[in-house]
């Protein structure tokens, strides 16, 4: 009796102190907040803001959504390994600078765009530099986005929670995703009653002077967290040595330099043997090669493939569905409100999530997670024959909301198969392929978007969308059969279907 412990070990490690003072991890969390709201903010107006400048037709917003998943397609990989080759502190600088910068001009753009409603009949030239210039400080803020993903959810969660009890990772990376859903959530409705209750140009100024103002604020709050918790420092360390090449791979640069200088053209002809050989080992050098071919040999690349999937839908309260809500005739403040349900759901995603992770296991709620998200979508398909438009518009908003309950924790979970499957060394090129792979899909999207332009047959989108789901649900059932040689436990299962008979 005497030697048996107090406290259970479950418990003694959730009551275990943290190394680091506890302020460092509201810094942090503050921070990302700052950043995701401006990045929130522009994600839900910019489909209203091109509805608005060309009406009728969802052209324009598809075509900014395939510039900007273009972008994210081709420099994903490139961002993510740019990312593990600065260190922290410079990779933290361009984030910051470049995103608010980008934002800070779309939105200056935009509301030159309005206020000079004319320029589209009288220069058409003028009205298309505005465009293109939309599009491309969009496309950049966007990358910029994408490095603050990596930098803080893909290494310095991760780095952070190394040497804490194991429930810190799961209990961050539950924070981070709530802080992103929270600025989903309010974002949108911020943006949707200034438009519709003061102007579409006063929501494009708000967001300008946002990302003015906030950047100082950001920087100072995310250097507190670095300069305040040494395993980051470390890490930045360590990253810079793992990018210099060592002694063998000088020594081996120079022989093969010294020998290039003594090769005759006899020497020339074994060469010409190999000339394939050699042209695959300078493609497989280049990086945005070597990113895939990193993130094709890990072992989650199944569960990060059904992820990518399902980005390629309409069915969220993205560009396209709210620029055609918004041409059915629902106010932009009932689709922020909207939006903002949505969230709210995937909030509560993350309180559910860690769990049914500590119940079900990673892969398992993963598992549970996307089909849910299937049943829930079923319900947007049957808004197609749903006569009343308005009713139909509602129910489809219905099933895009509750489906973010299984979105969300099914993100959850492929995050963290990365997290703890993913070697360090690989971590942040992995996590740029995945979101350059997700960006390919939503690219995808928008090019549907383009070839089916009229907001009349939107439905066709919606089915597409689903069958789309299917197959990433299908790909992560069989991720799952391949690791745990079956899907469920029918012998569970079944006490419970005879209880139900009953």
């Amino acid at each position: 009796m005497l030697n048996e412990p107090l406290i259970s070990e479950p418990q003694e490690q959730q009551r275990q102190p943290l190394s680091f003072p506890p302020s460092l991890l509201n810094y942090l969390y503050v921070g990302h907040f700052l950043a995701r709201w401006g990045a929130r903010m522009w994600e839900f107006s910019v489909g209203l803001y091109m509805i608005n400048v060309w009406p009728d037709s969802l052209a324009l917003a598809a075509a900014y959504g395939v510039v900007e998943s273009a972008s994210m397609a081709l420099f994903g990989p490139v961002v993510g390994r740019l990312v593990d080759k600065f260190t922290y502190i410079k990779v933290l600088r361009l984030w910051l600078l470049s995103q608010n910068f980008s934002f800070m001009i779309a939105g200056g753009t935009v509301v030159a765009l309005l206020l000079y409603e004319d320029v589209k009949s009288e220069n058409f030239i003028v009205f298309l530099s505005f465009i293109l210039l939309i599009n491309i400080s969009g496309a950049v803020g966007v990358l910029s986005t994408l490095a603050g993903t990596i930098l803080v959810e893909r290494e310095w969660v991760v780095v952070i929670s190394e040497g804490q009890h194991p429930g810190v990772l799961t209990k961050m990376n539950a924070t981070i995703r709530r802080i992103d859903l929270v600025c989903k959530l309010f974002a949108p409705v911020v943006s949707g009653f200034i438009i519709s209750f003061v102007s579409l140009t006063a929501s494009a100024l708000t967001l300008a002077i946002w990302n003015i103002l906030s950047v100082c604020l950001q920087y100072w709050l995310l250097m507190s967290v670095y300069n305040g918790i040494p395993a980051l420092s470390e890490s930045s360390q360590k990253r810079v040595y793992r990018s210099l090449p060592t002694d063998s791979e000088r020594s081996s640069l120079t022989d093969e330099s010294r020998n290039s200088h003594y090769l005759g053209d006899n020497d020339l002809e074994p060469l010409d043997h190999g000339w394939m050989r050699k042209v695959i080992e300078r493609v497989s050098r280049i990086s945005y090669f070597r990113a895939w071919k990193v993130y094709l040999e890990q072992d989650v690349v199944l569960p990060g493939i059904a992820l990518a999937f399902l980005y390629f839908t309409v069915l969220s309260f993205g560009t396209l569905m709210t620029a055609a809500l918004e041409w059915q005739g629902i106010p932009a403040y009932t689709i922020g409100i909207a939006r903002g349900i949505s969230a709210t759901i995937g909030i509560l995603a993350t309180f559910l999530y860690p769990v049914l992770e500590s119940q079900l296991s990673t892969l398992r709620t993963g598992l549970w997670s996307i089909w849910s998200q299937w049943t829930c979508l079923v319900v947007c398909v049957a808004s197609i024959w749903v006569p009343n438009k308005l009713g139909a518009a509602y129910l489809l908003m219905g099933g895009v909301a509750l489906s973010r309950l299984g979105l969300w924790m099914f993100d959850l979970a492929v995050i963290q198969q990365m997290q703890d499957q993913v070697p360090e060394s690989d971590r942040c090129v992995v996590g740029g392929v995945q979101n350059s792979l997700q960006s390919v899909l939503d690219l995808t999207t928008y090019v549907m978007g383009i070839i089916i332009s009229n907001p009349r047959d939107f439905w066709k989108l919606i089915i597409l969308s689903l069958l789309v789901v299917t197959l990433a649900a299908v790909l992560y059932s069989i991720h799952i059969y391949r690791v745990r040689k079956h899907l469920f436990h029918f012998e569970k299962l079944y006490p419970l279907v005879r209880i139900v008979f009953r």
